[in-house]
C-alpha cells in the first residue's frame, strides 16, 4: 500500500496522536499560565528574596535546553524515588518551562498597566492584593493576548518532543508509521498538515478573542525569541 491510499488508511491513527497532543498542550499550558502568573507577580511585586528566586527559574528554563529538562523530568526524577508517568512527565517539563516564558509576557503586561492605577485602587481603600486581583491583572490579561498566543502556537509545536519519552502524540504516531512502511516523506508531510491547520485555527480563534478584549492604547511585551 503506498501513494495516496497510505496517507487515508491511517489518518484515524493520526488523529488519535493529534488528540494527545491537544490533551497535553492545554494542560501544560494551564499549568505554566498559572505559575507564570506567580512568577510574574514574585518578579514584580516580590522583596527580598522571592523575586531573585523567581529570576533563577525563569533564568534556567529559558536558558537550558527543553529536551534537557523532559529528560531530568523522566529519566532523572527515578533516581530520586519519583516516577512519572510518560503523559505526567510530559505535561510537568513542557509546563514547567513554559512558566519562565508566560512569566515575562505576564511581568511586561503588569508593567504595561499605568502606575496610576495601583495608587488609585489603594486611594479608594482596596489592599495592594486587592487592587493587584481586580485592577492590574484584569487589564494586563488583556494586553498579554498577542504574546500569549505566541506562547500557546509555539508550545502545541514543542509538544512534538513527547514522543522521544515513549509517547504517542501526533509525531510519535507518525514516526512509528513511518518506521514501520518506511514510508517517511509522506507520513510527515500528513504531520505537518496536521499541525498546520490546527495552529491555523487556534491562530484564528486567539485572533478574535484579541480583537475583543484589545485594550487601545496599550501595546503588549514582545515575542518570545
Amino acid at each position: 500500500m503506498t501513494g495516496f491510499y497510505f496517507e487515508w488508511a491511517f489518518l484515524p491513527k493520526l488523529a488519535q496522536g493529534l488528540l494527545l497532543t491537544v490533551e497535553i498542550t492545554a494542560a501544560c499550558i494551564s499549568l505554566g499560565f498559572v505559575l507564570g502568573v506567580i512568577l510574574a507577580l514574585g518578579r514584580v511585586y516580590g522583596r527580598r528574596i522571592v523575586s531573585p528566586l523567581c529570576s533563577v527559574y525563569i533564568h534556567f528554563f529559558r536558558g537550558t535546553p527543553l529536551l534537557t529538562q523532559l529528560f531530568i523530568v523522566y529519566f532523572g526524577l527515578p533516581n530520586w524515588g519519583i516516577r512519572l508517568s510518560p503523559f505526567l512527565s510530559g505535561v510537568l517539563a513542557l509546563g514547567l518551562n513554559t512558566a519562565a516564558y508566560q512569566a515575562e509576557y505576564f511581568r511586561g503586561a503588569i508593567q504595561a498597566v499605568q502606575r496610576g492605577q495601583m495608587m488609585a485602587a489603594r486611594s479608594m481603600g482596596m489592599s495592594k492584593l486587592q487592587a493587584i486581583r481586580y485592577v492590574i491583572l484584569p487589564q494586563a490579561f488583556r494586553i498579554v493576548i498577542p504574546s500569549w498566543s505566541n506562547e500557546l502556537i509555539l508550545m502545541l509545536k514543542y509538544s512534538s518532543i513527547v514522543f522521544s519519552i515513549s509517547l504517542y502524540d501526533l509525531m510519535g504516531v507518525g514516526k512509528r508509521i513511518a518506521a514501520r512502511h518506511f514510508n517517511y516523506f509522506e507520513v510527515f508531510i500528513v504531520v505537518a498538515l496536521f499541525y498546520l491547520v490546527l495552529v491555523l485555527f487556534i491562530s484564528q480563534l486567539l485572533r478574535g478573542l484579541e480583537r475583543r478584549v484589545r485594550v487601545p492604547g496599550l501595546g503588549a511585551p514582545g515575542l518570545r525569541a
